[in-house]
């Protein structure tokens, strides 16, 4: 139309005629569709374009636009900056336009290329005799069907040779629990042999000792324990003996002890608060109370006792449970108090029967006093 776009200083775009353009103006790139109203001919290539806008060639659109943005305020004649340059600003013009091209060119390029491969790929064979055969080979179907063969031959021997590894895994994991069955049958034969061997050493030597030589039945046979059918009378009888001969396991010997202990423990504190008497003064409760902390220590150690019971007894049924000193002093306490109701009854009980023998016999017993005067 003749006419020329032109901005002023506040960014606005102008429509000018030639003629009422200034001489003395001059020109400044801009871009107007694809024409860029200047009269300044590119001269750099790729390779400079992307270094005058500070980028790398594999950089994205976006870094591109925002790259000549900031450089077009920086060197934009109108913007009003120290750094203001024509000529800089049409060379990031130039630049960013031939970057802009290379990146297009590229984009083209290899949308072609798809739709080549694209075009390949619709209009490549389908060799459907390379689909059988479980995709085994190469060559001719016929030299296929030789090596698919020999494949499934090889992977058959596979199979058994796995098999046969299994089978023998198995069988020696048979084997091992046999043989750790057997090794606790033979420690099961070798403790009751060391059991028959002191049942035999503990007979010869109460033999020696002449325990047997009394014996009303000397020289018979052991008469069978038909009580209970259930119990092998050998097994009884070696019981019986060890008993007899002073053998006994460690765990009942332990909780025989554990109960005398305690039944002592229990006598001894209530005798100790018998000899305390009464009223209680502040001196009785000072002794009462190192009383009951000694039997607090003592009753401590008992408790350790039961722990080192309760690991060595085979029955769980048989374990025993701590003893509470708290308790067990309430219970001395208790037993003290009924003590001494039955002793005062007892006394009471006395003086009535003395009464009544003055009542029944008095000339009779001032008698024999005066004959024993």
């Amino acid at each position: 139309s003749g006419f020329v776009m032109l901005t002023n200083n506040i960014g606005r775009h102008l429509m000018v005629h030639p003629a009422m353009i200034p001489r003395n103006l001059k020109p400044f790139p801009y871009i107007c569709g694809n024409r860029m109203l200047s009269g300044y001919k590119p001269k750099s290539n790729v390779k400079d374009s992307y270094k005058i806008l500070e980028l790398e060639e594999e950089c994205s659109l976006d870094d591109i636009r925002n790259s000549y943005r900031n450089l077009a305020k920086k060197y934009h004649p109108d913007s009003g900056s120290t750094t203001a340059d024509s000529e800089a600003f049409m060379k990031v013009e130039e630049a960013y336009r031939v970057v802009l091209s290379d990146v297009a060119t590229k984009k083209r390029s290899n949308e072609n290329n798809e739709k080549e491969e694209d075009q390949f790929k619709s209009k490549a064979p389908q060799h459907r005799h390379y689909l059988s055969f479980e995709g085994v080979g190469f060559g001719t179907p016929s030299q296929r069907e030789k090596q698919y063969m020999q494949f499934r031959v090889d992977r058959a021997t596979e199979q058994v040779l796995e098999y046969r590894k299994q089978r023998l895994e198995s069988q020696y994991a048979v084997t091992d629990l046999m043989k750790a069955k057997d090794v606790r049958q033979s420690k099961k034969v070798k403790i009751t042999q060391a059991v028959e061997r002191l049942v035999e050493d503990l007979i010869q030597e109460s033999m020696a000792k002449g325990d047997f030589d009394n014996l009303s039945g000397k020289g018979k046979p052991l008469q069978k324990f038909s009580d209970c059918p259930h119990i092998d009378p050998m097994t009884h009888n070696l019981n019986r003996i060890l008993i007899d001969n002073g053998y006994q396991p460690e765990w009942i010997l332990m909780q025989k002890e554990i109960r005398e202990t305690i039944e002592q423990l229990r006598k001894s504190v209530v005798a100790s608060r018998r000899n305390i008497g009464e009223p209680m003064t502040p001196y009785r409760q000072k002794q009462w109370n190192r009383i009951c902390e000694q039997f607090t220590e003592d009753i401590r150690k008992l408790n350790k006792r039961i722990d080192n019971f309760n690991l060595v007894v085979p029955l769980l049924s048989r374990q025993m449970v701590h003893f509470s000193a708290d308790k067990e002093i309430v219970r001395a306490q208790k037993t003290y108090e009924a003590l001494m109701e039955n002793r005062e009854a007892s006394n009471s009980d006395t003086k009535e029967n003395e009464e009544e023998n003055v009542k029944k016999f008095g000339w009779k017993s001032s008698l024999f006093k005066w004959l024993n005067l």
